[in-house]
């Protein structure tokens, strides 16, 4: 138990480590008029320059560090390494269509799995400078003014303890299909919207997911996610008293985030 505990530190010492190089190499390019970009799918899916390259130091440094474990990465896929325990699933530019607006909301997201369990989460959000932590059994964390620093003990995070949706701000967002595909949200958010307080869409499941955690917002829903976007939010989430609800399994990843009062009623409403 003990070799365990410590192979989990280390990891999210490593991570941590990641992520601030990534955040880094994010800010050097933020709000540049040179920046690259491209797109994916459709014309709604933004990829930049530096989305590749933060995933290529990810990738090589993973590699280096932890040469048995397989990586899961957005922009270049799987790296397998057949019966590897561990795996990293990295979004390395999390938001890239804020960040290619010059919009401040944008992270690196770092999960890591065990055995097919997501047991360490790490985001950063260099701009707000804020970094987010969890390790599956010790709660989560974030912390603020890092400046490459040695990991302290941040702040805990407990998800809200609001049960009334009309005193709730909740977040959401829109699946790149939304032109295309009638199961794109919109009827959902048209229909949560007169019951909540406020609505926001920040456009960084990751980032999402950690407001959720130390309750700046009380829940969120979004559908049609991928593991990369998902996979550290969701150990945050969890260490932060909250729960992970999936639904429509037709579209990919599809969950909702908060305490279970919340996600049930949420759940209810949301198709």
């Amino acid at each position: 138990m003990e070799k365990e505990k410590d192979i989990y530190e280390k990891i999210l010492h490593d991570a941590v480590k990641m992520a601030e190089k990534a955040g880094e190499i994010q800010m050097e390019s933020f709000r540049s008029p040179q920046l690259r970009m491209d797109t994916k799918t459709s014309q709604y899916d933004v990829v930049t320059e530096v989305d590749k390259a933060c995933e290529a130091y990810l990738v090589k440094e993973i590699s280096r560090k932890y040469p048995s474990h397989t990586i899961i990465g957005e922009e270049t896929g799987k790296h397998i390494h057949e019966g590897a325990e561990w795996e990293w699933v990295v979004d390395p530019l999390d938001g890239t269509n804020s960040y290619s607006q010059g919009l401040p909301i944008f992270c690196v997201s770092i999960g890591i799995r065990y055995k097919g369990e997501p047991v360490v989460g790490v985001v950063y959000a260099p701009y707000l400078d804020e970094l987010f932590t969890a390790i599956k059994g010790r709660g989560a964390q974030m912390q603020q003014g890092l400046c490459l620093g040695e990991l302290m003990p941040g702040d805990k995070l407990h998800v809200s303890k609001k049960t009334d949706l009309g005193e709730c701000v909740v977040a959401s967002g829109f699946p790149y299909d939304k032109a295309t595909n009638p199961a794109n949200n919109i009827d959902n958010a048209s229909k949560v919207l007169p019951l909540v307080r406020g609505f926001r869409r920040m456009g960084s499941c990751a980032y999402d997911m950690c407001c959720v955690a130390m309750s700046t917002i009380d829940v969120y829903w979004e559908l049609d996610l991928k593991e990369y976007d998902c996979c550290a939010g969701m150990v945050i989430v969890q260490e932060a008293g909250g729960v992970i609800k999936h639904f429509r399994y037709d579209r990919h990843i599809s969950i909702i985030a908060g305490n279970s009062t919340l996600v049930d009623a949420i759940g209810k409403i949301v198709k």
